[in-house]
């Protein structure tokens, strides 16, 4: 198998062998080693042999929508027909699993509740269903805070002590190209199930693959590690997405206007208008555009959740300029509390990270309390920090990078100073080197910046952590010219000039004060994504500019 030089370096810089651009849907790992999954499907089969009502729930987010849709979809595949689904509501019931869902199950004689993205911090609410005559099946990949639910039939959490430790792809020795079930989202899990279903005869061969759509969505808007099973699900599932049946991701393409299916177009596009109904409103929205049958129903709901996520990305940019203007101190984490739509703190936080290069926790007023979500990155694991502040809080949990909260108002002043002296006491030393994007290869000819280097790197997708898109150095280059462009100036596009007078376009969106005054003839290293430009059926490569610095 023969690369350009610049996918060489590519994988070379990453460690992944040629086997990583094509991975095999048959090296999943085996869905029957992940703990309690012999218990589950055995529940499952016998909920089928007793015609028995069962209630799948799920959480508001992408993942947790997917991964709703995944479970009723294999659960019908076999030939379960009453299966009903359950949503919380992030206004009223808050993440996990709720009171609401304590009280429908009785009111409607569920046999069982299957929870997908969410139940493994829930012993309370699993006990009382127990104790209410209905049994719990809990599919999860959170962290576990303390001791999983003892009551439930089964609890499928790759986060799990027991679960299994990686194992390394038979076709290679490189350790980026282990096959880890700990980095599943709860999409993943979820097809999991489906796939051990499959495995044993309980869906036609093969069905469960129609659900590699919805896995690899909440897979990567889920910001999981996208190398060994995460990588096959979501491989296929760009595949499938290309075919998908369902009128629910037609139409929603339609509406966000997607060209392409690729990364790109899953992170910007579809899963923030996926994202939106729970934020804004109600995620059963989402939810019924997934498991529509009707074009006429998805194109509707579709066009509902474009409005929804224009008016999220409004008052986002509102609660950001508020917060920039209110003031940011300098403690390493940055903790804020405003009254903002609880619905859009994960964002602002996720902004604030971004920017300000500091994990950044963001709470807002809710019935009298604070309520919010952090973001991190590098070292600094949220989980952890909420487990030593623990006696501050009225909730919380999540992951290393993301994490949900709320505490009494009483006490925001000495939470933010308890997690700053946690954040001090690790010691950690440089952790913008994690933000940094490194570059995966480099040269001084631009010629190599071509459409042939952007198909093959084509292969690499999809792509996001674990994986992120390729940064190429081009070096000791020279600007030929700068011209901001864009109604209020703000972005950048260059022209510049390599060392054998081959020339290649640069752009830059919101480029930085000293970019758009950079002058001409200067020499330049500059880090870039190669990416094709297509005008009046024409197309070209050009450079998207993620760093520059002029040469020594």
């Amino acid at each position: 198998m023969a690369f350009s030089r610049i996918l060489e370096q590519i994988l070379d810089s990453r460690g992944f062998s040629p086997e990583f651009l094509k991975p095999k849907y048959e090296d999943l790992s085996n869905p029957l080693e992940l703990p309690d999954m012999k218990k589950a499907v055995e529940r499952i089969i016998a909920a089928k042999k007793h015609q028995e009502k069962i209630l799948i729930y799920g959480d508001y987010d992408v993942d947790g929508v997917t991964a709703t849709v995944i479970m009723y979809e294999a659960l019908r595949l076999m030939g379960i027909t009453g299966v009903e689904t359950m949503l919380p509501d992030r206004f009223i019931d808050g993440y996990g699993m709720s009171k609401r869902l304590v009280k429908r199950a009785k009111t409607e004689g569920i046999d069982l509740v299957i929870t997908v993205d969410c139940g493994s911090n829930n012993c309370e609410i699993v006990d009382e269903l127990v104790n209410n005559k209905t049994e719990v099946i809990v599919t999860d990949h959170h962290e576990i805070a303390d001791k999983i639910p003892e009551k439930a039939v089964a609890v499928i959490n790759p986060k799990r002590e027991d679960c299994p430790k990686s194992k390394l792809d038979s076709d290679s020795n490189n350790n980026n190209q282990k096959l880890n079930f700990r980095e599943l989202s709860g999409a993943g899990v979820a097809f999991m199930l489906a796939k051990a279903l499959a495995d044993l005869g309980e869906i036609p061969s093969g069905q469960e693959k129609w659900l590699l759509d919805l896995a690899m969505i909440g897979t990567i808007c889920d910001s999981m590690v996208l190398i060994g099973d995460n990588r096959i699900i979501c491989k296929y599932g760009m595949i499938v997405l290309e075919k998908t049946r369902r009128p629910g991701l037609i139409e929603l393409m339609r509406a966000a206007g997607t060209k392409k299916i690729n990364t790109e177009a899953i992170t910007f596009q579809l899963g923030p208008r996926l994202n939106a109904s729970g934020r804004m409103e109600t995620a059963e929205r989402s939810l019924d555009l997934l498991l529509t049958d009707s074009k006429v129903e998805a194109s509707g709901i579709a066009e509902e959740l474009n409005r929804l996520n224009s008016e999220r990305r409004r008052q986002q940019n509102a609660a950001i300029t508020e917060v920039e203007q209110s003031g940011i101190d300098k403690a390493p984490v940055i903790v804020v509390s405003g009254k903002w739509n609880e619905g859009i703190v994960g964002i602002i936080a996720g902004r604030l990270t971004e920017k300000y290069k500091r994990p950044s926790i963001v709470l807002t007023e809710v019935n009298g309390a604070l309520k919010g979500s952090g973001r991190s990155f590098g070292e600094f694991n949220l989980a952890l920090a909420l487990s030593e502040c623990q006696s501050l809080l009225i909730t919380g949990g999540g992951h290393a990078a993301a994490c949900g909260l709320s505490l009494e108002k009483d006490n925001f002043d000495e939470f933010k100073t308890k997690i700053n002296e946690y954040y001090q006491g690790l010691g950690l030393k440089n952790q913008e080197r994690f933000l940094k994007k490194q570059e995966d290869a480099e040269t001084d000819e631009v010629s190599e910046i071509n459409l042939d280097l952007i198909d093959e790197m084509k292969q690499l997708e999809p792509f996001g952590e674990g994986n992120p898109e390729p940064v190429i150095l081009l070096k000791d280059m020279l600007v030929l010219n700068v011209d901001k462009i864009g109604a209020e100036g703000k972005h950048l596009r260059m022209l510049i000039r390599d060392k054998n007078n081959k020339s290649l376009k640069l752009i830059a969106f919101g480029a930085p004060e000293k970019w758009l005054n950079l002058h001409e003839n200067a020499r330049i290293n500059v880090w870039i994504t190669a990416m094709e430009n297509e005008w009046n059926g024409i197309r070209s490569a050009e450079g998207r500019i993620l760093d520059l610095k002029y040469c020594d």
